[in-house]
This record gives C-alpha cells, structure tokens and sequence, in this order.
C-alpha cells in the first residue's frame, strides 16, 4: 500500500466525510443499530458518536492501515467497546450468524469483491438480524449514468478504488437481502456523479 493510500488519502477522506450533512445521515441511519456490531469499512471511525447507547459492542474492520490509525485515536473516546481488525470485507474470520447488526457507510463502492463481500455480510449476521446501509451509486438519470461510468477509472484512481456507478439496490437485494426501507436521492451540495446515495436497512431472506 502506497503512501498516498496510506497517509494522505485517510486524512483527505476523513475531511471530506465529515461534514455536518453526512454526519446527520450517519445519526439518522444509526438510530436504531443494536447488540452485538460489526462495521465493515470502518474508515477513521466517523460513525462512532452517532451509535445509540443500544450498542453493545463493536467490531470493527477495514484494509487500510493508515485509516485504522486514525479510527484508532478516534475509538479511545467511544462510549461502547470497539475492537478495530485490518481486514478486508471479503473474508471475514467469524462464525456464521454472529452480529446482531451489520453496518456499512460509504464503503460498498469501494470493495473489489463487492458481491463476496455482501454474501459474507448476510453469513455473519444472525437471522433476525439487520443490515444498516448508506452508499452512493448509480444514479437514475441517463445524462448523470453516462459522466458516472466516463468519469469512473478516474474516481477509482483518486478515492483508492472507490466506484461512482454500482447500482446498490441492485447488489443488496441479490445478495438474499430484503430490503426493510431504502431511500434513494441526491447529497445536498454534492456533485450529482458523486452523490446519488442509497440508504436503508436490510434483513436476510
């Protein structure tokens, strides 16, 4: 992992997905996480003060060694136990039907191995479990489609492998997921190629 990867991109990441618009996000899709938490994707830890005291426990994952350090400083004024692991989200080292709540933000579009990664969420969560989810993606529009997918190797370079063009609604539902709510609709202040988000909450079928 090179140094751009590793030391400036999770402090560029960790500027720009702090905004008070995101966190309010972050706060509302949270709401009503509980038990037993895994966060794949767990970046510089951005979701830590907005879970509710329902939380137990959380466990946390992400690849980026340079995002761990910062989530790291950050997880020491947490309310809840947080255990952070350097791993990526396609193979993850737990036993089947473990965690009372998966939560991903703004990380789908970034794992290589997206579909793996989903079928590995829904092992791992217990049956009544549920699946907490924001991500952009795709956009509806054909005009914004065709700058998502122009625009994409681009992105994918300069957000370490971030895409701006994976539909998903899509991947979740053929992941066996049913999807309990999902809104879909433009970021405020954000480039329309940038900011067509997805979020919701999903349980296993």
């Amino acid at each position: 992992m090179g140094i751009y990867s590793n030391l400036i991109f999770p402090r560029l990441l960790d500027l720009s997905m702090s905004s008070n618009n995101l966190m309010d996000l972050r706060r509302d899709l949270l709401a009503t996480v509980e038990g037993d938490v895994l966060e794949i994707g767990f970046g510089t830890g951005l979701n830590l003060s907005c879970y509710p005291e329902t939380v137990q426990k959380i466990t946390a994952i992400d690849p980026n060694p340079g995002m761990n350090r910062l989530a790291k400083k950050r997880s020491t004024k947490a309310r809840v136990s947080v255990e952070i692991k350097q791993l990526n989200g396609e193979n993850l080292p737990f036993a089947a039907q473990t965690f009372d709540s998966v939560v991903s933000t703004w990380t789908l579009c970034s794992i290589p191995l997206v579909e793996q990664a989903l079928a590995e969420v829904y092992r791992v969560l217990k049956p009544e479990g549920r699946f907490f989810f924001i991500e952009h993606g795709l956009s509806p529009e054909k005009s914004v489609q065709v700058w998502q997918n122009r625009l994409n190797p681009l992105q994918n370079r300069l957000a370490d492998g971030c895409n701006l063009n994976r539909d998903m609604e899509q991947l979740i539902t053929q992941a066996n997921f049913s999807l309990v709510q999902l809104e879909k609709f433009y970021g405020e202040e954000i480039p329309k190629t940038l900011g067509y988000f997805y979020k919701g909450i999903a349980t296993p079928l």
